[in-house]
């Protein structure tokens, strides 16, 4: 039942993995990393990983370059919810197969926990474009919602990095060598996410 989406997300894998390999990797990682705050879902840590793997002194510049990213996605994601929720929004929650979690988020964010919701979900497992394209369909002030994805994705990525610069290339090695049961994590921690949003 799982190999399906094993071979999948060795497909996405693989396809990410090779521009850490190339002399455009951070400009991919910029836009991988923008993608995924709204619809890519291979978080763009796997690829971080590969170029600071490979380039151990480049750990804060691609920190940087990733977070970069991640933000002006999640600017975009915001974009989708506030102007285009009707059509394009919708089919991304749709894709994911997201509607019960979405109610969820929409009804967090008219509460009081919204920011800190926001918080979680770009420093956790939780889907981020969920959150961000949410907090655009509910007009969730626009300052405070970069400040918050600032935070949330500059301290995950920073962390990311910085395990990389200490560890080294080994965490890559163990990655491939174990792909299988990194895939099925990667698998449990995303289904995981959306039980969390239930769990709000």
């Amino acid at each position: 039942m799982l190999a399906t989406p094993r071979r999948w997300l060795r497909t996405l894998y693989d396809w990410t993995l090779h521009w850490g390999e190339s002399s455009q990797a951070l400009t991919a990682l910029f836009l991988i990393a923008l993608a995924e705050s709204s619809v890519f879902p291979i978080p763009p840590d796997v690829l971080l990983i590969a170029i600071v793997a490979a380039q151990p002194r480049a750990w804060l510049r691609a920190a940087a370059v990733c977070t970069g990213g991640s933000v002006i996605g999640a600017m975009v994601g915001y974009a989708i919810g506030a102007g285009f929720m009707a059509t394009l929004g919708q089919a991304i929650v749709n894709f994911y197969g997201a509607q019960a979690y979405w109610d969820r988020v929409v009804e967090l964010y008219n509460g009081r926990w919204g920011i800190w919701f926001l918080a979680a979900a770009a420093f956790t497992p939780i889907p981020f474009k969920v959150a961000t394209i949410a907090a655009g369909a509910t007009l969730m002030p626009f300052v405070p919602f970069v400040g918050m994805s600032t935070v949330g994705r500059g301290v995950r990525f920073v962390l990311v990095s910085a395990m990389l610069r200490i560890f080294g290339a080994e965490v890559r090695r163990r990655l491939e060598a174990h792909f299988d049961v990194a895939a099925l994590l990667f698998l449990v921690l995303l289904v995981g996410g959306f039980f969390v949003l239930r769990a709000f």
